[in-house]
């Protein structure tokens, strides 16, 4: 599974691509806005840092003006996948653009039959937000559980990105599925590492060595 961080927070994006465990980032107006960044800086920069997806959305929600925007983003730089919504203009824009190439990211994805769709219009990426449909009472992994099935039936090339991640139960979750990304905030990134077991047995050892009265250094 590819991990995707789900920022415009750069500081954090250049601290977990050190890592070597984020394979590409996605972004929103809302986010770049959140950090007071300017919108065609602040995806050039995460462009730079990241040689995988970065997911750039476009503002419009017309078809022509959308297409525009689209075409304008991916020329910023060769890893960059325009987000379009998953409406009759964004579904448009998908194939359009995918068709010369330019990898497509169709978000706000909440039905297996959108997700259908999305394939079939050769989006790159489908991103259905699991987070969301668990806060109505749906399951939004049974969500996902139904797009694998349709798409390993009719082998779509459309990778699955779970979005709106909310906890590491649902990354996990979403690996068992057989999701190809799932994209989350840093802050669930970090849930990954962390077991109880895990800090109390480097404790347990680390008191085991302090007791031989050796320094803590093997260099």
């Amino acid at each position: 599974m590819k991990f995707f961080l789900d920022t415009a927070e750069i500081d954090q994006i250049r601290h977990y691509a050190a890592s070597g465990l984020v394979d590409g980032v996605t972004t929103n107006p809302s986010l770049i806005a959140k950090n007071g960044g300017d919108f065609i800086a602040t995806i050039k920069e995460i462009a730079g840092i990241i040689p995988g997806p970065v997911s750039a959305e476009c503002l419009a929600t017309d078809a022509e003006t959308m297409e525009k925007e689209g075409r304008y983003l991916a020329g910023l730089a060769e890893n960059i996948t325009v987000k379009v919504p998953l409406t009759v203009d964004g579904l448009r824009v998908c194939k359009a653009l995918s068709d010369d190439g330019i990898m497509v990211n169709v978000t706000l994805c909440f039905s297996a039959a959108q997700a259908l769709l999305a394939a079939k219009a050769g989006a790159a990426f489908i991103s259905p937000f699991v987070g969301r449909l668990d806060d109505l009472g749906e399951s939004g992994m049974s969500l996902i559980a139904s797009i694998r099935t349709i798409y390993d039936q009719y082998a779509f090339d459309t990778e699955i990105l779970v979005a709106s991640v909310r906890n590491s139960l649902h990354v996990v979750e979403a690996a068992e599925l057989g999701a190809d990304v799932a994209t989350m905030p840093p802050k669930v990134l970090a849930q990954l590492y962390k077991h109880p077991l895990t800090d109390k047995g480097l404790a347990d050892f680390l008191a085991d060595w302090d007791s031989t009265g050796k320094a803590r250094s093997i260099v």
